[in-house]
């Protein structure tokens, strides 16, 4: 473990330092009304600072809860760093979780003071306010407050005050996990726990003033809040607010952001419609794409070995400048690198993402973990790898927990790791460690360290399960590999305690219906589902992706379904992560029938 001086001991000290040293640059960008309207730190922390009184007139004290269930907007950055300087936590939540969910997080972590974004979500928190005795107080971001709320803009009609600084100690953050197997938990982070990692960014990562990202993860989650919003906002970046998912394409043209922070879903989608549209467009346009793909893997080719050919690379950059430059001119024309975290990001799409000319950081960690733990960096990445310890972590492989000596249970070790679960000391006793000092985090994650230190993410040890063989199955890389199918849209591996695997695959149906139109079928989605030509493309496109897996690794037969894994119907979490219980009970009759 590398030991070194962090830049920050609380979000406070971020705060006081970029508001001062970078107050007249851009930070928070919003597109209203068709144009992009910029926020600069000096005003943000200005709004921050009046908040902070509004915060305390409400009552909001040291050790207090403020909570939010809104989307990424300036006002939540606000909201936050206004609650950090009263040394309470913020807790926030997700506008697409079920009532049942906020429920349970406002009554397990006791929110006195709750923001929310609109009226819809506000009617829907009145149905079960009498349930919660501890909050005391509703603010609204937009919308009209009931009798006894109050409008966010009131807030901003106080005077200014300088925030307190809590300390390392105090807790900054209530996270809740998403809940794949159960209720969410409350991760709480300290000040210490969340500027550790951001001044680990710093130190292997640092980033300038004229860097810019487009923000569409959402900062309910550690991934998006620790990189784009604290780390980014520490460097005097500036921060563009997507407007939905599915403008994130016309956004990046707009913003010319220089870096990009995403999970491997997104470019699992870039991947695959550039694919998909090339295939679709034949002809010279998809003869130059495969051309210029294909030169791009000879050149790596020849780099792994220390060599390169001139001829090679003159190809390349004619080629880049027919082919790749147009997609990254899509992107805005500045884009540099992105972030990838969350998941294991596939090595095939980091490589096409790399010879698009946009370098990939894939990076590992857990909200439990602030959350980065290892991260690939200039100087030391390894495609498909997700990288090495940042400074001050320390990882362990536990060889005991799989039984297989040449992959364990990953357990981290720094100041990054949380102060554990909220009301869940059972649940801490389980994961929470301690050796030579330090407090450690078994992740449930199976991984393996090569001999140059980079951590290879192998699968999660509770999905993986035993065949009646006795063989060993992960499923999550078998299934992310098939996801790389232009159309395939999710697939589920199940074969517990079987003779062997079966799947339930969710075609892209958007993405059939131009197929559906050669063959002259029908494309509405129940009828596709039913359709025996479809079902022969899912087991032709599952049969080729998962040819380099052991033999009884492999799916035998797959169900086709007709009804997506989405957050909306509980198959998939916030942060879509399959919950594989969900999808069990959905499709477990269909599954059944594979084995019949």
């Amino acid at each position: 473990m590398s030991e070194f001086t962090p830049k920050f001991e609380s979000l406070v000290q971020v705060f006081n330092a970029s508001t001062s040293q970078f107050a007249d640059r851009a930070l928070f960008g919003v597109k209203h009304e068709g144009e992009w309207q910029w926020m600069t730190y000096g005003q943000w922390g200005d709004q921050v600072r009046r908040v902070w009184t509004g915060l305390q007139k409400l009552g909001v004290e040291a050790g207090d809860r403020v909570a939010v269930i809104a989307n990424n907007s300036p006002e939540w950055a606000v909201a936050a760093y206004a609650t950090y300087g009263l040394g309470a936590a913020y807790v926030a939540m997700y506008e697409s979780q079920l009532d049942k969910d906020w429920k349970h997080i406002l009554a397990d972590c006791g929110a006195k003071v709750l923001l929310l974004s609109n009226d819809e979500i506000a009617a829907r928190i009145r149905a079960f306010r009498d349930q919660l005795p501890e909050l005391k107080e509703i603010v609204l971001f937009s919308g009209t407050p009931a009798k006894g709320e109050h409008p966010f803009a009131d807030l901003l009609q106080n005077e200014p005050s300088e925030l307190i600084d809590p300390g390392p100690d105090a807790i900054a953050d209530f996270i809740y996990t998403s809940g794949t197997t159960g209720a969410p938990k409350g991760v709480k982070l300290s000040h210490r726990n969340l500027a550790y990692n951001v001044s680990a960014i710093h130190e292997v990562f640092p980033m300038e003033p004229d860097d810019r990202s487009l923000c569409f993860l959402p900062w309910a989650h550690s991934f998006g809040q620790t990189v784009e919003l604290h780390g980014l906002l520490s460097m005097g970046a500036s921060l563009g607010l997507a407007e939905a998912v599915d403008k994130i394409v016309a956004n990046l043209a707009e913003v010319r952001p220089t870096l990009f922070v995403s999970v491997p879903r997104v470019f699992n989608r870039i991947y695959d419609g550039l694919h998909a549209r090339m295939k679709e467009e034949g002809g010279l346009k998809k003869k130059l794409f495969e051309a210029a793909v294909d030169t791009a893997q000879q050149r790596r080719r020849l780099a792994a070995e220390g060599k390169s050919n001139p001829w090679l690379d003159f190809k390349f950059k004619i080629l880049d400048g027919l082919v790749f430059a147009k997609v990254r001119e899509r992107f805005g024309g500045r884009l540099k690198y992105a972030f990838s975290g969350g998941a294991a990001l596939s090595k095939e799409v980091a490589e096409f993402v790399d010879d698009l000319g946009i370098m990939v950081y894939e990076g590992y960690g857990l909200s439990e973990t602030s959350p980065i733990a290892t991260a690939n960096y200039p100087g030391a990445r390894k495609i498909g790898s997700v990288g090495k310890p940042i400074p001050g972590v320390k990882i362990e492989i536990d060889i005991a927990a799989t039984e297989d000596p040449t992959q364990g249970e990953i357990i981290i070790y720094g100041h990054n790791v949380m102060q554990g679960y909220h009301n869940l000391d059972e649940a801490n006793a389980e994961v929470l460690v301690e050796k030579d000092g330090m407090r450690g985090f078994r992740s449930g994650d199976m991984g393996r360290v090569d001999e140059e230190g980079f951590l290879f993410i192998t699968g999660r040890v509770k999905e993986q399960y035993k065949l009646l063989n006795g063989k060993y199955v992960v499923p999550t890389p078998l299934e992310e590999k098939i996801k790389l199918s232009p159309y395939i849209s999710n697939i589920m591996v199940h074969g517990v305690n079987r003779e062997y695997n079966v799947a339930v695959v969710i075609p892209d149906y958007e993405a059939l219906k131009g197929w559906a139109k050669e063959k002259g079928i029908d494309p509405d989605p129940a009828s596709l589902a039913k359709n025996e030509q479809v079902r022969a493309l899912m087991e032709e496109e599952v049969d080729r992706l998962s040819a380099d897996f052991k033999g009884y690794e492999k799916v035998r037969k797959i169900y086709v379904g007709d009804e997506d894994f989405t957050t909306e119907n509980g198959m998939l979490t916030p942060t879509l992560k399959l919950k594989r219980r969900v999808v069990q009970e959905r499709y477990g009759d269909a599954l059944e029938s594979l084995y019949a």
